[in-house]
């Protein structure tokens, strides 16, 4: 097979970042691919070439086969890296590529699709020995049908979208009169986010760990096992902490999963890097979940412990060459940690956030990588996953690896948009996560009431640094020194800073030459401005002298307090409106995205809580459900509509 010269990156934002890193400094080109909205994201910056290949929605962009075809085509890229996600496990690709005679960087198609199949996948790990739940994985999939296999399996089980990933399509299910809900809302997620409607039942392993291994194969028939990853702390399905080694593994344990995995891969003759997934029991008895004919997420954690590019393994696979090392020549070294860093916002209830960054400033420190797609100024859409990036660490050991991220989670300045910064800071720094003992459920179980999960409510020195900041732009508009601009320097100012739905009187009082004496409530504060540039204010706060990013434009600031962000309003000169009440009658998008299902009709009596419209964001979908009880007094929307953040939908009387 002749050697590879221009490779085509067929996805967006930081995995195709990553693939370019390694690509462009082993001497390859790289063709970027972009939708319409994302013409000056950094992965179109980052490459050689870059084509556009439709508007936002995926069907038209990264999901439109003879699009990303005929780029490669015009740019004479003569392979495609899927990455992870959109068509990376899509055997219709895979077969495109083969008949425009590009190379496809993954797997087999026939390989990709048997693995795809929950359904099919099942079977031959069952034919091939692999140790599997009890659940049904047949082809009948009426109603009927269903929910007398699920009464046959017991309760509680699991529905899964047999071509489903990333907790879509899948509910859990603790008692019968859910199981018809949750199996309506699994296939509708299922045939939106994957084109089809197929499920299957297992069931439900309580709070097990969710353990996989890397294996990689070439084209000589050489298939090995480079350790294995965990991946427990997750939330709705989907992982948000995962590291390498697994904290409670054994050599024996290492070797009989790795051995099940190598099994799994055989049985397809696998090619290139794949992800064969357990659940693992208190018993140590371990279960085959699902293999990903990709690269992972996570992959960074075993490039660290490992020492190896996978990427670049990849690249070589593809061109023909053999692995470069055998199973016994592996070695694992140190710990390796990972954190995914969202747009959502855990305090409501985890709603993907859109909006502008106005501020990325990753914490860059030794032992810590970091990957990302992002630039400052660019948006954050509805249109595709919430995921920003990734925070890796690794140290000599476990505890060193734990360490290292937490400071970079809690010194990563991203400002404009919310994110899960509390939270991923709060899960590091939990008692029982530091142990290492924790499973699947441990989100739910050990973390539900934790404070990163409810509104922020600031503290007096954030109030008082939100005062001084607005204080300091006023005096700077007015080109004035900081307190010489008013007549009477000694008459304290009455702020009203705001967040959310409430607001705090703040009183500061700036005498030139002097620190400023901030009151908020029964505190005094005494504050010092060194420098205050715009991006950076330094600050002595009662003899502590700290520095804070910020960014403030008409009269909203966006403050960074280690971890995460804060967007306070200055509402001194608004005119104060009666609070909202708790329940209403007007029902608003929490987000950008699409109507994707509406349950009512105008002049139908609804009930408080019952599902009204589904709303599709992120590749999410969201029940929006009614305040009060009424009648619908006015719909606005319809199926297919583009709605954006707080845009009413409808309102009931």
């Amino acid at each position: 097979m002749p050697a590879l010269k221009k490779i085509l990156i067929a996805n967006r934002g930081e995995i195709a970042c990553r693939i370019q890193r390694t690509a462009q400094a082993l001497g390859y080109r790289t063709v970027a691919i972009f939708s319409d909205a994302d013409t000056d994201a950094l992965h179109v910056q980052m490459a050689d070439e870059a084509v556009n290949i439709g508007p936002a929605p995926v069907q038209q962009s990264y999901l439109n086969i003879p699009a990303i075809i005929d780029a490669a085509r015009r740019t004479g890229a003569d392979a495609i890296h899927p990455g992870y996600g959109f068509l990376s496990e899509n055997a219709e690709f895979a077969l495109a590529c083969e008949r425009a005679g590009i190379t496809f960087i993954g797997p087999s198609a026939e390989a990709i699709k048997l693995m795809g199949s929950k359904r099919l996948s099942k079977l031959a790990m069952i034919k091939a020995g692999v140790p599997c739940i009890n659940g049904y994985q047949g082809p009948e999939q009426d109603d009927a049908t269903l929910s007398g296999e699920a009464e046959r399996i017991g309760y509680p089980l699991m529905i899964k979208a047999c071509a489903g990933g990333g907790g879509r399509g899948m509910r859990l299910v603790h008692d019968a009169s859910d199981f018809l809900e949750q199996l309506r809302t699994a296939r509708s997620e299922a045939l939106h986010g994957f084109g089809s409607a197929e499920l299957i039942l297992e069931q439900a392993l309580i709070d097990p760990r969710h353990v996989e291994v890397q294996v990689f194969g070439d084209q000589q028939g050489n298939l090995i096992y480079l350790g294995e990853r965990d991946c427990s702390i997750q939330r709705r399905h989907q992982k948000v902490i995962e590291e390498a080694p697994c904290p409670i593994m054994t050599v024996e344990l290492r070797q009989a999963m790795g051995e099940a995995a190598l099994k799994a891969g055989r049985a397809v003759n696998y090619v290139g890097a794949g992800t064969v997934e357990f659940l693992l029991d208190a018993r140590g008895q371990f279960y085959f979940l699902e293999m990903n004919t990709r690269l992972q997420v996570e992959h960074p954690v075993t490039e660290l412990i490992t020492g190896l590019d996978l990427v670049a393994w990849q690249l070589l696979v593809a061109e023909g060459l053999p692995l470069p090392l055998r199973q016994e020549q592996v070695q694992l070294n140190g710990h390796a940690m990972e954190v995914r860093l969202y747009a959502e916002d855990p305090a409501q209830g985890f709603l993907p956030q859109t909006g502008r960054i106005s501020a990325w400033e990753p914490a860059l420190q030794a032992g810590v990588r970091i990957d990302h797609g992002l630039i400052e100024g660019q948006q954050v859409s509805p249109f595709y996953d919430p995921m920003l990036g990734k925070l890796i660490a690794h140290g000599a050991t476990r505890e060193e690896a734990r360490r290292k991220l937490l400071r970079a989670v809690q010194d990563s300045v991203l400002l404009g948009i919310q994110s899960n910064q509390r939270l991923l800071a709060g899960l590091l720094e939990h008692p029982q996560f530091i142990s290492g003992e924790f499973s699947t459920g441990f989100i739910p179980t050990c973390f539900a009431d934790h404070p990163c999960l409810h509104p922020v409510v600031p503290g007096a020195e954030e109030l008082a640094i939100a005062a001084a900041l607005f204080y300091h732009d006023c005096a700077q508009v007015h080109r004035a020194p900081l307190a010489g601009w008013r007549n009477n320097a000694s008459v304290p100012l009455n702020y009203r800073i705001g967040l959310d739905d409430q607001d705090w009187p703040v009183e500061l009082n700036a005498v030139p030459g002097e620190p400023y004496r901030i009151h908020v409530g029964a505190r005094t504060l005494q504050m010092q401005v060194i420098e205050c540039n715009g991006r950076r204010a330094t600050l002595t706060i009662d003899g502590i002298r700290r520095c804070h990013a910020y960014r403030l434009e008409a009269g909203q600031l966006w403050l960074f307090t280690r971890p995460g962000s804060l967007r306070l309003v200055d509402r001194t000169q608004a005119v104060v409106s009666s609070q909202a009440g708790v329940s209403s009658g007007t029902l608003k998008a929490p987000m950008d995205g699409a109507i994707v299902d509406v349950l009512v009709r105008e002049g139908c009596a609804v009930s408080k809580g019952q599902l009204l419209v589904v709303l599709e964001a992120m590749k999410m979908e969201h029940p929006l459900k009614a305040g009060i009880d009424g009648v619908l007094k006015r719909l606005q929307v319809r199926v297919g509509d583009q709605v954006k953040n707080r845009q009413i939908l409808l309102e009931v009387e």
